[in-house]
């Protein structure tokens, strides 16, 4: 852990934000709903249909990068940089993993290795042979597994957030969150949606608005899959192992206020080979409180390709 700590310091990579902590997007300036600047489109997968949102096109000089989600939320997590990635040459494709947003779900309980097999069909059908595959948290993981599994169809990998974690978290998790997660069903008077609110904004901690919040909530409850699949797939993945067997060119990139920041800088002392990013400040939802760094960061990566 030590040496990681000291990679994030060294590393040339490392980004420094405009405006340490602040949030910079829309989000930030007010309760305005933000502009939905996405195209949407479906496409057949090996469980039914999957639902992406995209901007730019195939013209674009940076060609395609897939943007994974975390659990629960939707492709809708990255409404706020799909146009910004496309401005700086990207064909941005934001995937709603199975059972999330409007994609079908996966037939029983889903693992992060079934997710990974929709990612090939929505590269067929926007007629990509690669792309850059970048996961946030939960989307890391299956950022890791498509790296894995199709390595011809990735060109690099982009971790935001990965998550190793000891057997006594995965028990802790399973004794306590997975608990808690299980009972958040329908109810005759609303409490679950309160319960994911109240969740949502403690960890946002005043730095997005409650518009977006109200956002998030939905997310969490659009999908066809149960609320606690997206953490019971995350915390059963082996993270630690398949990070040693990704054989793709991978960044890590981390944010010193996420909740699992010491969990990316277990993942680089895994890898150190990675190159690393970490942006100072925000929190589990730095898109949204600091997307031009976050749009920096990437795009500084890939533009070293």
């Amino acid at each position: 852990m030590l040496r990681a700590r000291r990679a994030a310091r060294r590393w040339a990579c490392d980004v420094r934000p405009k405006a340490r902590g602040a949030a910079t997007g829309p989000f930030a300036r007010g309760d305005a709903r933000v502009k939905r600047w996405s195209r949407r489109g479906y496409t057949e997968g090996p469980y039914g249909q999957i639902h992406y949102r995209h901007e730019g096109a195939v013209t674009q000089i940076r060609g395609a990068i897939v943007l994974l989600h975390q659990a629960p939320m939707t492709s809708a997590q990255y409404d706020n940089v799909l146009r910004p990635l496309a401005a700086q040459g990207f064909h941005a494709i934001a995937i709603d993993m199975p059972g999330f947003g409007m994609s079908d779900p996966v037939p029983g309980v889903p693992r992060v290795e079934d997710w990974a097999a929709v990612v090939p069909s929505v590269l067929d059908a926007l007629g990509y042979p690669d792309a850059v595959v970048l996961g946030h948290h939960t989307g890391a993981m299956v950022a890791t597994e498509v790296g894995i599994q199709f390595p011809d169809r990735v060109r690099a990998v982009i971790l935001n957030g990965p998550m190793p974690v000891s057997e006594q978290e995965r028990t802790e998790f399973m004794e306590g969150l997975h608990q808690t997660e299980r009972t958040i069903t329908a109810t005759d008077d609303g409490t679950q949606f309160n319960m994911v609110h109240a969740a949502r904004t403690g960890l946002a901690k005043g730095t997005v608005t409650l518009a977006r919040i109200s956002e998030y909530v939905v997310q969490a409850f659009e999908g066809q899959g149960a609320y606690w699949h997206g953490h019971h797939a995350a915390f059963q993945y082996r993270h630690d192992e398949k990070l040693r067997r990704l054989e793709r060119p991978a960044l890590i990139l981390t944010n010193t206020g996420d909740v699992i920041y010491e969990h990316a800088l277990a993942a680089h002392a895994i890898r150190p080979d990675f190159a690393f990013a970490a942006l100072e400040g925000g929190g589990v939802d730095v898109v949204d409180q600091m997307p031009e760094d976050w749009v920096e960061a990437v795009t500084r990566y890939v533009s070293g390709l």
